[in-house]
């Protein structure tokens, strides 16, 4: 088979959910919602345009579960039926073609910006390093009544997905966010139900997909993006990983996506050293999941550094994985799917950003708004412009978020 013909399979989950093919559209942060927190017809236009490239599954950027805890400026909410006809409308527009689009549900936990919400909380009271604590306060410890709410919002969520015609969900359990803080010894330094151990580190995702399940049936996919590893001295292991992975795999996940890295070490980006066997190998992740195949039979997905169809197909015929996730790319190059089911390469490569500020061009979060700003040209009505100047992005967006975050702020008042 050509690597066209293997990308172009269709695969079957164990709950029998058909993806038409093996290319996935990994969540990216789209920063597209109203001030209220409520999709509007920019996201509508954006998945629409992303599901006429041939995509098989889109999964959204990361959809808050809470309105007192936004990630950034722009967030979209759900937390009860308000928006649920601009859902539905949402829903329709990235699964025309044929197409899947699951919902990324998400909490932020410390992993905030300092004033966009009243406050910031995690499982332990733990500050950023000292260069990104001007940006990020420290947080303030969960209480157990809190935890328990959160795994409920999880679950009330994901129903209002289902509920407007998403296909899936799939939880943020990676990159520095609440579940990823709780999975974390370096973030997680309880000593009561929810931490001390592995194995009570890993209760809080547990209970999140038992909610979730709970709620949406047995018949409706959820998924995770995990992290591999945090890459920080003290953090989430690879051991631990994998560990996660036989547990999730045990209580029913239908699907895991391998990533890595948080705001503090973006491994997810491609930034900083990198293996020459990664290199060789384009995805910066799929050794890990090489490993993590030995010991969970559950689908995966790697996203990060995929550039040829070749590497893509080799992956998947090797059954290291059963899906490609393709996530910058797409955003500057959106028929990119439907080109390499044709056996066309990208006209674009995916280089990491650089300002040529050091400080800045190590932050995972240039990578972000760069990108974000592709994805909102397309909700406009426009093409991505992959030549833009990653420095003018950075501080146009600096301005559009700081005038975003005032709106968020005062309609929450």
């Amino acid at each position: 088979m050509t690597p066209a013909q293997i990308l172009g399979q269709s695969f079957r989950l164990p709950n029998g959910t058909v993806i038409p093919n093996r290319l996935v559209k990994s969540a990216m942060s789209e920063a597209l919602g109203t001030p209220s927190g409520s999709p509007d017809e920019r996201l509508v236009r954006l998945y629409a345009r992303l599901a006429d490239g041939g995509i098989g599954l889109s999964i959204t950027g990361n959809v808050m579960i809470d309105h007192r805890a936004l990630g950034e400026p722009g967030n979209v909410i759900v937390e009860d039926e308000r928006d649920l006809a601009m859902l539905k409308r949402w829903a329709e527009a990235g699964k025309r073609n044929g197409g899947q689009l699951w919902m990324q549900l998400n909490h932020p936990g410390k992993q905030a910006p300092r004033g966009l919400n009243k406050e910031t909380v995690s499982p332990s009271a733990i500050p950023f390093r000292t260069e990104l604590a001007t940006y990020f306060a420290t947080p303030r410890e969960l209480q157990p009544a809190e935890i328990e709410d959160i795994i409920k919002r999880f679950g009330v969520s994901a129903a209002v997905a289902k509920k407007a015609g998403f296909t899936g969900v799939q939880i943020h359990g990676a990159h520095g966010y609440l579940v990823s803080q709780f999975l974390s010894p370096h973030h997680n330094q309880r000593n009561d139900e929810w931490g001390g151990t592995p194995e009570k580190r890993r209760r809080f995702v547990l209970e999140v997909l038992k909610e979730i399940r709970r709620q949406v049936g047995k018949d409706f996919p959820i998924g995770i993006k995990l992290n591999s590893a945090d890459f920080q001295r003290g953090g989430f292991s690879e051991e631990e990983s994998i560990e996660a992975m036989q547990a999730l795999a045990n209580a029913g996940i239908d699907m895991i996506e391998v990533s890595g890295g948080t705001y503090e070490a973006p491994a997810m980006t491609g930034k900083g050293k990198v293996k020459d066997s990664t290199k060789k190998r384009e995805a910066y992740f799929l050794e890990f999941a090489e490993k993590a195949r030995a010991s969970v039979k559950v689908p995966l997905m790697v996203t990060g550094g995929f550039r040829s169809a070749e590497v893509m197909a080799s992956a998947i015929s090797s059954n290291a994985i059963d899906f490609v996730g393709l996530a910058r790319s797409i955003a500057i190059e959106p028929d990119l799917p439907s080109k390499l089911l044709r056996g066309i390469p990208a006209t674009y490569q995916v280089t990491p950003l650089s300002t040529g500020i050091k400080l800045l061009d190590s932050f995972a979060v240039l990578e972000i708004v760069w990108y974000a700003r592709q994805l909102d040209r397309m909700g406009r009505g426009l093409e991505p412009n992959p030549h833009e100047s990653p420095l003018l992005s950075f501080f146009a967006n600096t301005v559009k978020s700081g005038i975003k975050g005032f709106k968020q702020r005062r309609t929450r008042a």
